[in-house]
């Protein structure tokens, strides 16, 4: 088999995550390479960061994916004196093309949404939480069986890669709950569709104070219950399997090309301080 051109993997991940369903203030698609250039290894990340460009660039890639776009806001410069401007160069140096599929990826189906609602062990049927410039978003759906929020909380903590801050949970651990919303990424916005849903636990990141505490508010301390899983942690479950798509749907055109993904944690948090006061028995 033969290495597919660059054109030819973004022929395919235009397919996947088709640019036109993007939300309008979003930027995706390729922002650098040569359509010619040959692609033999496609690295896949969260962030565009650059440290995992140089990742990626270590790693002997030719193509990085990642979710979140580099040049989400317009640039004036870039000169390696600023962070965009040493990504840019270092990936144009480095002879790598950067694609990015962000809200695409969203709505596309699969896409981040179903991993994340895989991880949360709902089914392959789950439905679309709400609805984003027209294209379907989220996740819900029932757990094959009942569990408690304590217990379910435990096990998706499992399922998602480490980070520092971990899982922030509103709600008692004892509760019953089987129906479960979920959205990868900031997803405060959604609570009216968490609860028409009828949602007993809603999983996703971002949850500022106000409208996290207005949601508990009219819960009146029942469900919906939160669980802020953090962004980079809820959207990196959707790498590897875009990953394989990719890989399958390039072999089964007569090419053959390398995959990976980054293990690179771009979580901005490096460590977590309890504030809650010690109890007696901890100082013994």
């Amino acid at each position: 088999m033969t290495s597919p051109t660059l054109a030819d993997a973004v022929r395919v991940l235009d397919g996947f995550y088709p640019p036109q369903t993007a939300a309008g203030w979003d930027s995706v698609g390729l922002v650098t390479g040569d359509a010619a250039q040959e692609i033999d290894h496609i690295h896949f990340a969260v962030d565009p960061t650059l440290a995992v460009i140089e990742d990626a660039r270590d790693a002997g890639a030719d193509l990085l994916v990642t979710h979140h776009p580099l040049l989400l806001r317009g640039v004036h410069s870039v000169a390696t004196t600023t962070a965009k401007g040493a990504a840019v160069t270092t990936l144009v140096v480095a002879d790598i093309a950067l694609y990015c599929a962000h809200t695409n990826a969203d709505v596309a189906s699969p896409g981040v949404n179903d991993a994340l609602a895989a991880a949360c062990g709902l089914p392959t049927d789950a439905q679309p939480l709400d609805e984003e410039g027209g294209q379907p978003i989220g996740r819900i759906g029932d757990l094959a069986e009942p569990t408690t929020l304590g217990e379910f909380s435990g096990a998706l903590a499992d399922k998602l890669p480490a980070a520092p801050v971990g899982l922030r949970v509103s709600g008692d651990p004892a509760a019953v709950i089987r129906r479960v919303a979920v959205q990868g990424g900031a997803g405060d916005d959604r609570f009216d569709a968490v609860r028409a849903g009828g949602a007993d636990v809603y999983v996703t990141a971002d949850l500022r104070h106000h409208p996290a505490l207005e949601a508990r508010e009219e819960a009146r301390g029942g469900a919906p219950y939160l669980i802020d899983a953090g962004h980079w942690a809820t959207e990196s479950l959707w790498l590897a399997d875009s990953a394989d798509r990719l890989r399958e749907a390039l072999a089964a055109q007569g090419y053959d090309v390398q995959t990976s993904v980054s293990q690179l944690r771009t979580d901005p948090w490096d460590f977590l301080v309890p504030t809650e006061p010690r109890r007696s028995s901890d100082a013994l």
